[in-house]
C-alpha cells in the first residue's frame, strides 16, 4: 500500500499515519526525518543536504527527490509506505511519478483531510490557553499567527497538489473534522476499494 496524505498542518494527517503504520506495518515517511536520517547516516546526497542546511538554505527539490527515491527504494518499504508532507509541490509530485513508474509501482490512494481553517485556529488557541493555564510553556510557533501563516503557505505551495491528483484520478476528499476514529475507517474504507 503506497499512500499520501494531503491537508493542512492540523488536519490529522501524522495522526492517521501512526494509526496506519500500526495496522499495516508500513512506515510513514517525513520529508524532516528522511533529511536527518541521510545527513546522519552521512550518505552522499545527505552530505548535499547538510551543506546547504548549514548554510541557513532550503534544501532544493532536487536532493529532497532524491533522498526520498533512496528512501522508498529500502527493505521496509516493500509492502509500502506513508508520504506525510511530500510531495509539497506539483513538479515534486511529478518526479514521484517518475520514480514510482521506473520502479514499476503506483500510489494506492491520495488522500486529502479537508477542514475548516476558522476551527482548527480555534483548536491552537485553545490549546495554548490550556497550556498557559497549566502552568505549561507554549512553543514559540504554538500561537494563531504563525499557524495562519503556516495555513496560508499551505494554500499556496501545496493546495494545487489537490487539482494535480484530481486531474490524475487519484484523489479522495475526506471530512478531517469528523471524529478521528471515523476519520480512520473512512481511509480504510477508501484502502480496501483500492485494493479490490
Amino acid at each position: 500500500m503506497r499512500l499520501i496524505f494531503l491537508g493542512p498542518p492540523g488536519a490529522g494527517k501524522g495522526t492517521q499515519a501512526k494509526r496506519l503504520t500500526e495496522k499495516y506495518g508500513i512506515p510513514q515517511l517525513s520529508t524532516g526525518d528522511m533529511l536527518r536520517a541521510a545527513v546522519s547516516a552521512g550518505t552522499e546526497i545527505g552530505k548535499r543536504a547538510k551543506a546547504v542546511m548549514d548554510a541557513g538554505g532550503l534544501v532544493s527539490d532536487d536532493i529532497v527527490n532524491q533522498i526520498v527515491a533512496e528512501r522508498i527504494a529500502q527493505a521496509d518499504c516493500g509492502k509500502g509506505f506513508i508520504l506525510d508532507g511530500y510531495p509539497r509541490t506539483v513538479p515534486q509530485a511529478k518526479v514521484l511519478s517518475e520514480t514510482l513508474s521506473a520502479n514499476d509501482l503506483k500510489l494506492d490512494a491520495v488522500i486529502e483531510l479537508k477542514v475548516d481553517e476558522e476551527a482548527l485556529v480555534r483548536r491552537i488557541e485553545s490549546r495554548v490557553a490550556e497550556t498557559v493555564a497549566a502552568g505549561g510553556t507554549v512553543r514559540s510557533d504554538d500561537n494563531p499567527e504563525a499557524f495562519r501563516k503556516r495555513l496560508a503557505e499551505y494554500r499556496e505551495k501545496t493546495a494545487p497538489l489537490s487539482e494535480y491528483y484530481q486531474g490524475q484520478g487519484q484523489l479522495v476528499v475526506l471530512d478531517g473534522m469528523a471524529d478521528v476514529d471515523a476519520v480512520t475507517r473512512s481511509i480504510e474504507t477508501v484502502l480496501e476499494n483500492s485494493a479490490a
